[in-house]
Formats: C-alpha cells, sequence, structure tokens
C-alpha cells in the first residue's frame, strides 16, 4: 500500500466523537489573517473566523495539512484533535468545538472568545475611554485574584491528567467579557501527552522571561514551572500588561536570577500578592507551594483584597517595543486568535 493509500486508512480510522464532525461543505463567513504560529510541526497558511455556528458562538478554524502531505502530518493533526478529545471539558481551558478528518485539508474548530487575549485586555485597561457592553476596562486587585484563581483550576485540570501547560503568560490565555479566562495555546500539553515531555525545538520558541530557572538550565519541564510562571502572569496582571524583568535584556535572565535577583515590587501590586509572587518564584522547584496551596493562598488573600480601587497605568503601550523587551515576536501579538 502507497503513502496515499495509508492517507485514507489513517483518516477512515481515525477514532473521533460523531458530535465533533462538521459539515464541510456548509457555507461560513470567513476572515483570513496571516498565520503566526507553527504548531510545532507545519506553517500555517491561514487562521479562519468561523461565525455564528451552532447558535452564536463564535469560533475559529485552524486548517491542518493541505495536499500534498506525509503521513506523519496528517496523524499529528488528528493526534492533536484526539488529544482534546482526551482532555474533555474544562471552563477554563478552550475547547474544541468541531472537525473536518474525512478528508484533506483537514480542520479543526477551536472556541473562540470575546474581546479576545488576557494581554491585549490588560493593555486596553490603560485606556480611560474604552467601553465594552457600556462598561469601562476597569480591573481590580480583587478581579486579579479571581482570574487568577481560575487559571489555576485550569492547571489542576491538567495536573490531574499528568500534564502541564509549559507557557503560562497572558498572552496565551482568553478573557470573556464577565472576566472568565480560558487557558489556550495547549500544544505543549499535547507534547507531554503524546512523547512524555517538550521537545527540544519547541522549548527553544518559549520566552525567555516567562521560563523557570530550571529550564533555563535545560532541565525537564514540569508543573513547578508553571507555577513560576504563574508568578510572571501575576506580575504582568497587576501592571497592566507590562513585560516582566523591564531592566533585563531577555538573554540575560539566567544569569540574573542566578544572583538571586527578581523582579521588585510593582508600585501597583499589594504586599500581599508580592508574597504570592515571591512565593511562585522560589529558585529549588521542590520548594515551591503545590497548587493546591497556591490555591488557598489565592483565596485567602482575595477576601480582603482592595475591590474599589481600580489599576492605573498611564502610559499606553506600543507592541514593538513591549516585544524587544519582552524578548517576543512583534507579529505574535498583532492579532488575538486561538491556536492549538
Amino acid at each position: 500500500m502507497g503513502e496515499k493509500g495509508h492517507l485514507s486508512r489513517v483518516l477512515l480510522e481515525c477514532s473521533l466523537s460523531d458530535k465533533l464532525c462538521v459539515v464541510r461543505e456548509k457555507q461560513y463567513e470567513v476572515i483570513i489573517v496571516p498565520a503566526l504560529l507553527v504548531g510545532g510541526f507545519l506553517i500555517l497558511l491561514a487562521i479562519i473566523l468561523w461565525l455564528f455556528i451552532r447558535g452564536q458562538r463564535s469560533q475559529r478554524q485552524r486548517p491542518g495539512p493541505r495536499d500534498p502531505v506525509g503521513l506523519q502530518e496528517v496523524q499529528d493533526f488528528i493526534g492533536r484533535i484526539q488529544f482534546y478529545q482526551y482532555l474533555g471539558k474544562h471552563k477554563n481551558l478552550v475547547q474544541l468545538e468541531g472537525c473536518c478528518t474525512e478528508r484533506l485539508p483537514l480542520y479543526m474548530m477551536l472556541e473562540d472568545v470575546v474581546p479576545g487575549d488576557l494581554l491585549s485586555f490588560l493593555w486596553t485597561c490603560r485606556r480611560d475611554v474604552m467601553t465594552m457592553d457600556g462598561l469601562l476596562y476597569d480591573l481590580t486587585e480583587k478581579q486579579i485574584y479571581h482570574i487568577g484563581k481560575q487559571i489555576l483550576l485550569a492547571l489542576e485540570f491538567l495536573q490531574e491528567k499528568h500534564l502541564f501547560h509549559g507557557d503560562v503568560a497572558a498572552r496565551n490565555i482568553l478573557i470573556q467579557s464577565d472576566l472568565t479566562p480560558k487557558l489556550c495555546h495547549l500544544g505543549l500539553a499535547y507534547e507531554v501527552h503524546a512523547h512524555g515531555a517538550i521537545s527540544s525545538a519547541r522549548s527553544s520558541t518559549i520566552p525567555l522571561k516567562w521560563l523557570a530557572p530550571e529550564r533555563l538550565l535545560l532541565k525537564p519541564a514540569s508543573i513547578r514551572g508553571d507555577i513560576w510562571s504563574f508568578g510572571i502572569l501575576l506580575y504582568e496582571m497587576v501592571t497592566l500588561g507590562a513585560p516582566p524583568y523591564p531592566e533585563v535584556p531577555p538573554t540575560s535572565i539566567l544569569q540574573y536570577l542566578q544572583r538571586n535577583k527578581i523582579m521588585k515590587r510593582p508600585s501597583s501590586c499589594s504586599h500581599a500578592m508580592y508574597n504570592i509572587m515571591k512565593c511562585c518564584w522560589r529558585w529549588s522547584e521542590d520548594s515551591r507551594p503545590l497548587l493546591g496551596q497556591l490555591l488557598q493562598r489565592l483565596e485567602a488573600a482575595s477576601r480582603s483584597a482592595n475591590d474599589k480601587a481600580v489599576l492605573q497605568v498611564p502610559e499606553l503601550v506600543v507592541p514593538e517595543l513591549y516585544a524587544d523587551v519582552a524578548g517576543i515576536r512583534a507579529e505574535s501579538i498583532s492579532y488575538s486568535f486561538s491556536v492549538l
């Protein structure tokens, strides 16, 4: 049997829920934007926004491999769809809503979230005049705890399945108008599920300023690295999207941390929240709190947190300058969309 025959057999035999299968010929309203991520194995040609399917929920399609394509790429893409099936539903994870796998090209349809990614939302909170459904884009300390607790619940859900996220950051979280966050970009979790570890090629693409020391030292990743990154996420939220370690070049982060240095407390950050950040940033991964312990700390701090004073940062963000300081590609923050 030639490779084409093997492809046909793989598509025929792939085990996918009938509830996920979508009629390919149905007419969808689409918007094509430049592709930005590679998903670890192929360059995407487009991200297609699929609007108004199953009521008023908007979704985004991720194109799969296009013909001609190798057997390995098809198997990998189907594996990613099956990974979402394996995960199941969680309100704080982006959901798989549908797929087309009966023939090439393959598609997966992922849940979309309005207004978009958390980083862009934080930047919008710096403005005085922007509104959403008649409400100001405001954020309080108590709301930061509210968002943070839900991200920890998503990480606990992954940990129960012997997984971790690997790149916890505001840019990898979608936020609803009621401030319900949804962790997205689960490609590293898929690699752990499929291969038992994150490949060195994928690890090298993760921005250094969010990585725990053990990962900067090229040691195996774990959920304890996500806890370190969660502390960076708290910093992002309380500063309304400032880049971490603004005075440190990305390539000097490891040396900075090896000198037992951590970020100073931002002026907008309470001592209680900063103490939580510091426990996330302990050098030894074994000395960092467990997810359940961290959740208890956030719940305790939330009870006395300020729910009236709105966080304020007067300066607007220039994305290109932010990308340079943060050590990420500028194009990776130019669009808000959910991909695996």
